[in-house]
């Protein structure tokens, strides 16, 4: 599994729950260390939109596309991953009593509905933490310390506490044992794209070698989103001042202007990833900074999970030589 250095192939992944989602030419593969410490992987059906229609596989409008579809369908995988991996058999015979009536009132679809609580949940508290709150801190102080005089940096403002928000958020996150572990995971999934992308043979030993960081990562395209919203909502407050008067207002302003936001900092992520040089990465920096929180150095046993997912998804089979348990990789 190599390929010559300077051959460019989009391969992209996610990580799951004791898991790894990759996507690569010939499909997209789940590989999972199950709870018996064999990895399982599976090729998933995906087919974007994009190639269906024409016109949402334009600039800008791709990233757009490109990034709902990854929500919907990496949410989808993250849930079948946990589901699979939560539980052994000593853990299911120890469960509690709450735990044995939700699942014998929900079964299967317990996941499903815990999923769908919390992505609404979600989606609530983004909402709340990084649309709604900084207006709010700002109208707070501009308003009661500043007599009104911040007005035109409004934008400036809300985007500093958005990327602080953003910064502490994901490191008390990444404190949970849960989490971590998934950052390991997110972790090998960088090293192992990184050492096909540099055509080393899919090995531990070659693939533990590899940087964490990766610039086409999906924490470096949401720092760069925040400060792409920045400059964005700033053009728009100095075009249109009467729209920062209003909190309401503002934030309706904000939402509308996301999906734009979001398919520039697409097109920069993948100009990122293919064409590396001094510009690109000046302009990545603060992404690659940020996974420094977002992944974490794994082990050999979660990295061999990552190179089942990675020969799956280059092949579009799955591997028939099984990666050996998690007790034989320790």
């Amino acid at each position: 599994m190599s390929k010559k250095k300077n051959d460019y192939v989009a391969v992209g992944g996610q990580a799951l729950m004791e898991g790894i989602m990759m996507r690569g030419p010939k499909g997209t593969a789940m590989s999972l260390r199950l709870p018996d410490g064999t990895i399982e992987t599976q090729m998933k059906d995906f087919v974007s939109v994009r190639k269906k229609i024409k016109p949402l596989n334009l600039p800008i409008i791709r990233g757009v596309v490109s990034f709902v579809e990854s929500m919907l369908f990496g949410y989808k995988l993250l849930m079948e991953s946990a589901e699979k991996t939560a539980f052994d058999d000593e853990e299911v015979e120890n469960e509690s009593k709450l735990d044995k009536w939700i699942n014998d009132h929900f079964g299967p679809k317990m996941m499903a509905v815990i999923g769908g609580i919390s992505a609404v949940l979600g989606v609530a508290l983004a909402f709340f933490l990084f649309m709604w709150l900084p207006s709010f801190v700002f109208d707070l102080v501009n308003d009661n310390l500043a007599g009104g005089e911040l007005l035109k940096l409004r934008a400036v403002f809300e985007g500093v506490i958005r990327v602080v928000i953003f910064v502490i958020y994901m490191y008390a996150v990444s404190k949970m044992k849960e989490i971590h572990r998934v950052y390991m995971y997110h972790g090998a999934e960088h090293k192992t794209i990184f050492a096909f992308e540099h055509g080393k043979e899919l090995t531990v030993e070659n693939i533990r070698g590899e940087k964490r960081c990766h610039p086409r990562c999906g924490t470096s395209f949401i720092f760069v989103t925040i400060l792409l919203s920045i400059l964005v909502s700033s053009i728009v407050a100095v075009v249109f001042p009467a729209l920062t008067e209003n909190r309401i207002l503002w934030v309706a302003v904000k939402i509308l202007i996301m999906p734009l936001i979001m398919g520039i900092g697409f097109e920069f992520i993948q100009l990122a990833g293919k064409y590396p040089n001094k510009f690109t990465r000046l302009l990545s920096a603060p992404g690659l900074l940020m996974q420094r929180i977002t992944t974490a150095e794994p082990d050999d046993a979660i990295i061999e999970v990552a190179i089942e997912a990675m020969k799956a998804a280059l092949t579009g089979e799955v591997p028939e030589t099984p990666a050996r348990d998690a007790e034989s990789a320790e």
